[in-house]
């Protein structure tokens, strides 16, 4: 199975699909909301120290795991442990199996609604709206609906294999997401009351930048952001050449991921600013308004007050949100994908088809109970599943994993490993220093709620 495990065919292709995974609705939406609640400027300069003070090393731990193993997660956790903690490393894996699973259960159901407003803003532009207000109320038919088209489209994805599918759309889709964010960014430079929202989002308030609120938010965006304690690096990384720098590579795909979070908040945060100007509401006694009522209320409402150059913008929008959401799902229903793959020798069309179809009957559940299940499972594995399994994944590689096989493994794409900055600091610092941080994200999420 090792032997002709598929890989990605470049660098720039693992990076792209990489980075694909990371940059999805939450760094589109939640990245600015972030910036806006906790201090503007001052929040962006601490994230961007975070991600590469705690994301980064983390995300080296699953890249370096996957490459080793080749494999899915499940197989890959237990190859790097011990005799002793093989069964515990086996479940570890399994969580995050089921975790990106529950993930993706609900994140199709936000994909979905991106879909349906895409769709209504094109008909606006057309001028065929007859469906436009079901299109944009909240039902379950309309939800069932887009839901399914979106799984529809990721499963067909995957089911192709990393090549002829992962590789093939991230490599397009990504592109194209990022013009279309700066022709986004560009227009709404230009309208009244942009000016604002750059100053908040550029110019720091340092007298905030200290502030343990700010710094512990900051901490678990940078975390979540790339799309880590869940295994789609892990498995990602199985399908890199072991010629590859895997320094290298997982550096390219922080950067990347945090120049698109940046671009996005000189996006969102303008925006909103614009909003106000134009006279829509942004916040509701005293605060903002919550990011899903952002997306699908403010910035529609914003779009209107612009005329046919608002509907064009709205388009445009939604797409971006949906190509955000499409790169992020495929990565998240590989790790089942995979799992179902390897341990049950299925071919990767039956295992994605299969698997796929589960996950929606999941969505499915959702949705008829809506109010208690939506935000239910988006805590469960947001807030508390993915923190404590990215602490376990620091926990093999600093304290089970050998520190030899672990250099054995780096050295295959950078000979030169043991004399870099990088191994004189990361083995030690994913071993005391992040496990440390992650917990204190934990905590903090624990006090929160």
């Amino acid at each position: 199975m090792q032997n002709t495990r598929a890989e990605f065919s470049s660098k720039l292709a693992f990076i792209l699909a990489a980075s694909g995974s990371a940059i999805g609705l939450g760094n589109i939406w939640g990245f600015p909301i972030q910036v806006a609640e906790n201090g503007g400027g001052a929040f962006v300069v601490v994230y961007l120290i975070l991600t590469f003070l705690l994301a980064y090393p983390v995300l080296m731990v699953e890249l370096i795991i996957g490459r080793h193993a080749k494999s899915n997660i499940v197989t890959s956790m237990r190859m790097v442990s011990g005799t002793r903690t093989k069964v515990f490393a086996g479940l570890t894996g399994f969580w995050g199996v089921v975790t990106a699973s529950l993930i993706l259960s609900f994140y199709a159901i936000v994909a979905g609604w991106m879909v349906a407003f895409c769709l209504s803003a094109s008909f606006n532009l057309i001028g065929f709206n007859q469906f436009n207000q079901w299109l944009e109320d909240f039902s379950l038919s309309r939800n069932l609906i887009f839901t399914l088209v979106f799984y529809l489209f990721t499963i067909q994805i995957v089911a192709q294999g990393v090549t002829a599918g992962i590789e093939k759309w991230t490599t397009r889709l990504m592109p194209a997401l990022i013009v279309l964010i700066i022709i986004l960014i560009v227009y709404i430079a230009g309208q009244e009351g942009a000016a604002t929202g750059w100053r908040l989002y550029l110019q720091p308030d340092f007298s905030s930048l200290f502030e343990a609120e700010l710094i512990l938010s900051a901490l678990g965006q940078s975390f979540f952001s790339l799309s880590l304690g869940v295994g789609t690096m892990m498995i990602y990384g199985s399908y890199v050449s072991r010629s590859e720098n895997l320094v290298r590579l997982g550096a390219s795909v922080a950067v990347v991921d945090v120049a698109i979070a940046f671009l996005a908040g000189l996006l969102v945060i303008p925006a909103m600013t614009v909003a106000l100007h134009n006279g829509v509401e942004i916040y509701d006694g005293g605060k903002l308004i919550d990011s899903d009522g952002l997306i699908f209320n403010v910035l529609p409402a914003l779009f209107s007050t612009m005329g046919i150059s608002g509907t064009i913008l709205a388009v445009i929008f939604f797409a971006l949100m949906t190509i955000a959401a499409v790169t992020s799902s495929i990565s998240m229903l590989e790790v089942p994908v995979a799992y179902a793959a390897d341990r049950y020798e299925m071919k990767r069309s039956k295992a994605a088809h299969l698997v796929g179809t589960l996950i929606f009957i999941i969505s499915v559940i959702i949705l008829i109970n809506f109010s208690t299940l939506f935000s239910f499972v988006i805590s469960l594995t947001t807030r508390y599943s993915e923190p404590l399994i990215g602490l376990l994944f620091c926990v093999f590689a600093g304290w089970v994993w050998q520190r030899e096989k672990i250099l054995a493994e780096i050295k295959q794409g950078l000979p030169e490993a043991e004399q870099t900055l990088f191994w004189k600091i990361w083995p030690t610092y994913i071993k005391y220093v992040c496990p440390v941080i992650i917990s204190l994200i934990f905590w903090h999420t624990l006090v929160a709620s």
